[in-house]
C-alpha cells in the first residue's frame, strides 16, 4: 500500500472533497452548534471556546452563534438541529457520537447548509455533499501526557513510595469503543517509553460525563493499587478523588489544576480552534472542504495544558519537548508495532512474539472495503488515516480492561 506521507492530503484522495455554497460574509454568517453538556463541563467547554476562538479570529461576533446546550443523544438532537436550520444557520456543528444519526437526517433535509459532526464515522460513506466529520489525533496528544505520568511514576520509584513492580496506572474510561481504547492505548505507550514497568487497569462507566460515577470509578481503581489515574471522560471527578486521596492524575479537555492543585500533572485536549476556523472559512469562501478531517500537532490541532510545577519532576519538560518535536518531525510513530504486542484476535494478525503485522480499518456497519483498508503501514498503525475518528480497538499486552 502506497505510504502515507500527510493525513490530510489522504483522507482528501480516499474521502474525496464534500460540499458546496454560495459563499457568505463575516457579518452574515450564522452558526449553530448542537452541545452534549455545556461551558461547565470540559468536553463541552473545549468546544464552545474552540468555536469563539475561531469565530475571533474571523471577525465573526459571539451574536452570530446559537448554542443548543445540553442536548442528549436522542431525537432531541435532530428538533435542535431543525431549529438551527429553521433560524438560518449556514452551518451547524454537533460535538458529541451519539447525535450523529440525528444530525445527519436533518442534514439530508437541508442540502445549502454545512452539518458538521465531531468523532461520528458515517460521513464517507453517507453521499452527502453537507455532512461532515471532525476529530483530531489526540492519540498524539495523549501519548505526550502518558510521558509526563511515567516520569511521574519513576519518580515514585526513584523515591521508594513505590516499587517498579507496582506502577500500576488506572483510567477511568467512558465506554468500550474504539475512540477510548485507542486514546488509553496511547497513554500507556507513552507512559512505558519512559518507565518500562508501568501496567494498567480501566475501568468504564458507560457514560460520558458523570462526575459522581467518574468519582467513585477513581476511588475503585485506587482502592485496587492504581498509584496514578487517568481519564477519558469529561468531568473533574476523578482528579476531585485523586486530590483526596493524595494520588497524581492526569486529565482531559482541560486543565485539572483547580480541581486537583497538589495531584494534577497535565491535560491532554484537542484544540477544537483548529478545524472551527477550517470549516468557517471554507463556508465563508464558499469552497468544498472534506466529508473527514483529522490534524495533529504539526498543524496544532492537538497540546497538553501546563505543567504543574507541584506535582510534575524535574526533566519532564525536556521530555515532552522531545517527544512533541519528533511527532512534528513525523520521526514518532504512536503505535509503533515494535513497542507492544498483542493476544491474536478478529480483525488483526500478529507474528510469534505478539507484534502487529496487519490489521484493517472496518467500521460497525462493515461498510468498508477491507482489502482497501490496510492501516499496519510502514512498521506502525495508522489511526485515524482511514476515518477521521479513531478505530485502534485491540487489548494490548499490559492493560487489563474490566467490563461490568
Amino acid at each position: 500500500m502506497k505510504k502515507i506521507t500527510s493525513l490530510l492530503l489522504v483522507l482528501c484522495m480516499v474521502l474525496g472533497l464534500m460540499g458546496s455554497a454560495s459563499a457568505v460574509s463575516a457579518a452574515d454568517i450564522k452558526i449553530g452548534m448542537i452541545c452534549i453538556g455545556d461551558e461547565n463541563e470540559g468536553y463541552s467547554a473545549n468546544h464552545i471556546n474552540g468555536l469563539l476562538r475561531a469565530m475571533e479570529a474571523l471577525g465573526i461576533a459571539k451574536e452570530q452563534v446559537t448554542f443548543k446546550y445540553n442536548t442528549p443523544e436522542t431525537e432531541a438532537a435532530q428538533e435542535a438541529a431543525y431549529d438551527l436550520a429553521e433560524a438560518g444557520c449556514n452551518i451547524i456543528f454537533a460535538n458529541s457520537f451519539g447525535h450523529e444519526s440525528h444530525v445527519a437526517m436533518v442534514a439530508s433535509e437541508y442540502p445549502e447548509i454545512e452539518f458538521c459532526h465531531a468523532t461520528g464515522t458515517s460521513a464517507m460513506n453517507a453521499g452527502m455533499e453537507n455532512f461532515h466529520n471532525y476529530f483530531a489525533a489526540i492519540y498524539e496528544a495523549r501519548y505526550v501526557s502518558g510521558i509526563v505520568a511515567g516520569m511521574k511514576l519513576n519518580e515514585m520509584i526513584e523515591s521508594g513510595k513505590i516499587t517498579a513492580d507496582t506502577a500500576k496506572i488506572g483510567y477511568v474510561g467512558a465506554f468500550p469503543f474504539a475512540e477510548v481504547i485507542s486514546g488509553f492505548t496511547s497513554f500507556f505507550l507513552g507512559a512505558r517509553s519512559v518507565c518500562p514497568s508501568a501496567t494498567m487497569e480501566v475501568r468504564y462507566t458507560n457514560s460520558w460525563g458523570d462526575m459522581a460515577l467518574e468519582k467513585e470509578t477513581a476511588e475503585a481503581l485506587i482502592a485496587n493499587g492504581c498509584v496514578l489515574i487517568s481519564q477519558h471522560a469529561d468531568t473533574t471527578g476523578a482528579p476531585t478523588a485523586c486530590e483526596a486521596a493524595g494520588v497524581p492524575c492526569v486529565g482531559y479537555n482541560i486543565s485539572m489544576i483547580p480541581a486537583s492543585p497538589t495531584q494534577a500533572l497535565t491535560s491532554s485536549y484537542v484544540n477544537w480552534a483548529a478545524y472551527y476556523q477550517f470549516a468557517l472559512e471554507n463556508v465563508l469562501a464558499g469552497t468544498t472542504f472534506p466529508a473527514d478531517w483529522s490534524a495533529g500537532y504539526v498543524d496544532g490541532a492537538v497540546a497538553i495544558t501546563e505543567l504543574n510545577p507541584a506535582s510534575v519532576p524535574a526533566g519532564t519538560a525536556e521530555k515532552v519537548a522531545e517527544a512533541e518535536a519528533a511527532l512534528k518531525a513525523g520521526t514518532l510513530k504512536v503505535f509503533d508495532v515494535s513497542t507492544f504486542t498483542a493476544p491474536a484476535g478478529a480483525g488483526y494478525t500478529v507474528d510469534a512474539e505478539g507484534h502487529l503485522t496487519s490489521a484493517f480499518a472496518t467500521d460497525t456497519n462493515g461498510d468498508w472495503t477491507p482489502d482497501a483498508n490496510e492501516v499496519v503501514i510502514d512498521g506502525y498503525f495508522s489511526e485515524s488515516s482511514v476515518q477521521s475518528a479513531p478505530y485502534f480497538a485491540i487489548i494490548i499486552d499490559g492493560i487489563t480492561a474490566v467490563v461490568e
